[in-house]
């Protein structure tokens, strides 16, 4: 998920580092958490007959395309405003899903998505993004792949166990993770020996305990529920947490037009959030009858 992008690429990167040797170090420690995560479950479940392609497919875009892009924007922009950027998942997550999925949004979220792409213009006139438009392009076009993973893997959810689907997406992502962060950063074995004994710590925790038991869980709600409700899970945690971070962590000092804009963009995700359609509110009603 981008949340783990972005909090994996402000620990995993020592300090003085280059933005390029940056990016390298966090997309290579990436790809062993996800080699991490497939070797511990990848035996408990049978190979997906018929469905290997797509899961493939999906990994490709919602994993190694997706950590490759988001990685190389995060190491561009300050980490305050990628926090609030990465939000755009949620609109992008809408859009895809009412042409792939033929889930049809509501007035109130077309409302919100419109509001949310307002939040991001005001936010990238900030000072700190003066110039950084590559950065600003590729963590948006990173939160916009990873919604475009989700939707091709939400109808593999209703077929598949949602550990063995993160079994099964996690062993294809962590080889075409290392070969694409190879061509794009260089040596990725030189870039993993920079890594510190606490970063190491960190991979094994994410890729053993973190990765499978929030994909699992994520997998399992995305099963049954509309994508716009499930994204929200993942991303509306992240800009209270992330700021605080990016401030008392980094030293970060966010400008009002971040602050303005974030608002503006978070509104927008809540507009999409807390809406319903009419067949939601007439099995609510009906319920509350019977209640």
């Amino acid at each position: 998920m981008v949340i783990t992008s972005v909090v994996s690429t402000t620990i995993f990167c020592p300090a003085k580092t280059s933005r390029v040797e940056s990016a390298g170090i966090t997309t290579s420690l990436r790809s062993v958490t996800f080699t991490f995560a497939a070797s511990l479950l990848i035996w408990w479940f049978p190979v997906p007959k018929g469905y290997l392609k797509r899961i493939f497919a999906a990994s490709l875009v919602a994993n190694t395309l997706q950590y490759s892009i988001t990685y190389t924007g995060l190491d561009l922009i300050d980490a305050s405003s990628a926090v609030l950027l990465v939000q755009m998942e949620v609109p992008f997550g809408v859009i895809f899903a009412y042409f792939m999925l033929k889930e049809k949004p509501t007035i109130r979220a077309l409302i919100g998505i419109a509001v949310a792409f307002v939040g991001v213009y005001i936010l990238t006139g900030s000072p700190n993004l003066d110039g950084k438009f590559i950065g600003i392009g590729l963590t948006i076009l990173g939160s916009a792949i990873w919604a475009l993973g989700q939707v091709m893997v939400k109808p593999l959810s209703k077929e598949i166990n949602p550990l063995a689907l993160v079994a099964w997406l996690a062993l294809f992502s962590g080889p075409t993770l290392v070969m694409l962060s190879a061509i794009i950063d260089g040596n990725t074995i030189n870039y993993l020996t920079y890594a510190k004994f606490d970063h190491w710590i960190i991979a094994i925790y994410i890729g053993f305990i973190m990765q499978p038991i929030t994909y699992g869980c994520f997998y399992y709600v995305l099963k049954n529920n509309p994508l716009y409700k499930v994204l929200p899970i993942v991303t509306m945690g992240i800009p209270p947490t992330g700021l605080l971070a990016a401030i008392f962590l980094l030293g970060e000092k966010p400008t009002a037009e971040l602050f303005i804009g974030g608002a503006i963009i978070i509104v927008g995700v809540i507009l999409i959030v807390f809406t319903k359609n009419k067949k939601e509110g007439e099995i609510k009603w009906k319920l509350d009858l019977l209640v």
